[in-house]
């Protein structure tokens, strides 16, 4: 199949980091996409913060992203955590990822009014691609307004949430959230969406050349050249040819890449991921069956390397979160069991980070 047909086919949503969240006057909500900051939750959910199952510390908030299914009546987020240990980096097991869903009639419980134009907009600004995730104007029609018009399809059900035992109490924190008492967090951003396939080179190219030059003098790879094949195949081939540590799939990582440095997801539910080293060999059964309803489990989106110097403590020194990307795979029908009060537990498989300096 040719390249074209292939874009036209798998269609990518990149996020970038946007405007800071102002943290005193409470501008996000659980329909927000964002960086950092305590995730909110859903009005019919309790979210106990979850811990690391290595070395059972207290995770950090990485991203949250709001995530509807087209022709669905629940409103979605997925929350990522990470643990930011330094002898858990690079470790799958050391971050967790939540499912939330809740109906539409309980989600307008926490339409406050109070929310600003601000979060509004940075809503909408992700959802502006709910074309490209397959809404139709008959969905577009039949959808609440505001946030929750913006409903586009996703991903499914998923596993009951299988927290670790713990032995601290926790408090509330307000949203249904409950805390193990103070948590480190990262400075809260929004994350604005784009299409790759619209996105317009500018500034963000030069740093991008940047980067392939210097990868070019590291591995003898000739950029330009391999740029202008036009053929699929022909690019293997030539990387194939000259790259000298047979790190084919970080060279074909920072290609992908170069035309958005600043992307920190990539967002192509039922589509492939981007590894930025070689898979496993059984990369294909990697992600097991959902835990609530069996149906497989399948990429939706991926957290990437720009993310990592992005991340600014908020309140705890030297905190920080070390990855090359992380692979977020989810239910396929993503399910909800009735009269479910808490986050289900998705899968995700971290890549460590090759060469993060490229990445700075």
């Amino acid at each position: 199949m040719a390249a074209e047909q292939r874009r036209l086919i798998e269609c990518v949503l990149l996020g970038t980091r946007d405007a800071e969240i102002d943290a005193k006057r409470n501008t996000s909500s659980c329909f927000t996409s964002k960086i950092g900051e305590l995730p909110n939750c859903f009005p019919s959910l309790t979210l106990r913060y979850p811990s690391c199952s290595i070395c059972n510390g207290i995770l950090v908030h990485v991203v949250q992203v709001y995530c509807p299914l087209e022709g669905s009546p629940y409103h979605r987020t997925l929350n990522v955590f990470a643990c930011p240990s330094r002898e858990c980096f690079g470790k799958s097991e050391s971050w967790t990822v939540l499912r939330s869903q809740c109906l539409e009639t309980e989600a307008a419980q926490a339409q406050e009014p109070k929310a600003n134009q601000e979060t509004t907009v940075a809503t909408r600004d992700w959802c502006e691609g709910a074309d490209d995730w397959g809404m139709d104007d008959e969905t577009e029609s039949s959808a609440p307004p505001a946030s929750s018009s913006m409903e586009t399809d996703f991903t499914s059900q998923l596993q009951d949430l299988n927290l670790r035992e713990q032995t601290q109490s926790f408090v509330p924190a307000g949203e249904g959230l409950l805390l193990p008492g103070p948590v480190p967090t990262f400075q809260p951003y929004y994350i604005s969406v784009v299409d790759e396939g619209e996105f317009f080179v500018d500034a963000d190219m030069d740093h991008a050349q940047r980067l392939l030059k210097e990868y070019q003098r590291r591995e003898g790879v000739d950029v330009q050249q391999l740029i202008s094949c036009d053929g699929e195949g022909e690019s293997e081939k030539y990387e194939k040819r000259k790259a000298r540590h047979g790190d084919e799939i970080f060279l074909k990582f920072m290609k992908k890449i170069s035309v958005c440095q600043a992307q920190v997801l990539r967002y192509s539910r039922k589509g492939q991921p981007l590894f930025i080293t070689a898979p496993p060999s059984n990369v294909k059964q990697m992600a097991p069956c959902c835990q609530s309803c069996g149906s497989p489990r399948i990429f939706e989106f991926q957290i990437m390397p720009a993310l990592v110097s992005m991340l600014k403590s908020i309140n705890a020194d030297g905190l920080t979160v070390e990855f090359g990307t992380v692979l977020i795979y989810t239910c396929e029908k993503s399910c909800w069991p009735p009269s479910n009060q808490t986050p289900l537990e998705e899968f995700l498989f971290v890549q460590a980070d090759p060469d993060q300096k490229l990445f700075k």
